[in-house]
């Protein structure tokens, strides 16, 4: 069964599900937002940025398309084959995938393919795009942000934002990421914090308290949304 669910054909199938009902909930949740402004002058000039939401708000992400539909815009994916549906989900919406993954230990051949995407995600953010990242998937643990979205903006020298998004009505499984389903005519909301900053010079005892920082912000603008749309937190 689980070859079966990996295989192209499904992963395909699966893709394209998602791909339509990611926007069905887009075009039929009535979406708020709060502090949008704080990344217009970015998505209306030529800075480049690094945007972090939960990986289990995946199903809500488009509501913050018609934000970055402005830029060019990618999303960072794992390249693994559960990861694959989502890439082409995230295709069809418009925001084609950079797909990195952390190498085994000994697995060379990762090692060179996960080199080469993150050059590919600074130098696309260094350039001007932005690149839309779940920094704590693919496997978490959940709402703990990953060192690898700190790493692109440090080295691109370009600014993160983060993206509280929740909807109700909705349904949350219970698996690791509490990954979100909103029914379609309800309510959602977008909670936008930013732009944060890497310091020069930073240190690793000074990334690991920024990565612990912006990982409670990211929880708090996510409580935020929940509670704009009259969810308990979960």
């Amino acid at each position: 069964m689980k070859k079966l669910l990996r295989s192209d054909a499904v992963q395909n199938l699966l893709g394209w599900l998602l791909g339509i009902y990611i926007r069905l909930i887009l075009h039929t949740v009535r979406w708020r937002h709060v502090n949008l402004e704080c990344v217009e002058p970015v998505l209306s000039g030529n800075a480049g940025a690094v945007a972090l939401f939960w990986h289990g708000r995946i199903p809500l992400c488009l509501a913050t398309a018609p934000q970055w539909w402005r830029k060019n815009t990618k999303a960072m994916i794992s390249p693994s084959a559960d990861g694959q549906f989502i890439a082409t989900a995230l295709e069809m919406a418009g925001f084609p995938g950079v797909r990195i993954s952390t190498a085994k230990p000994g697995d060379t051949a990762k090692a060179r393919q996960a080199v080469v995407a993150f050059r590919e995600a600074i130098n696309h953010v260094a350039a001007g795009g932005a690149l839309v990242v779940t920094p704590d998937g693919p496997r978490g643990p959940n709402e703990v942000i990953a060192p690898g979205a700190l790493q692109i903006a440090k080295r691109s020298k370009q600014p993160v934002f983060l993206m509280g998004i929740a909807a109700s009505p909705a349904i949350q499984l219970n698996g690791w990421d509490k990954i979100m389903f909103a029914a379609p005519f309800g309510r959602g909301a977008v909670v936008w914090d930013g732009p944060l900053h890497v310091p020069d010079g930073i240190d690793e005892a000074g990334s690991e308290a920024l990565l612990a920082q912006w990982s409670a912000r990211l929880s708090a603008v996510t409580r935020q949304a929940e509670a704009l749309v009259g969810r308990r937190a979960g």
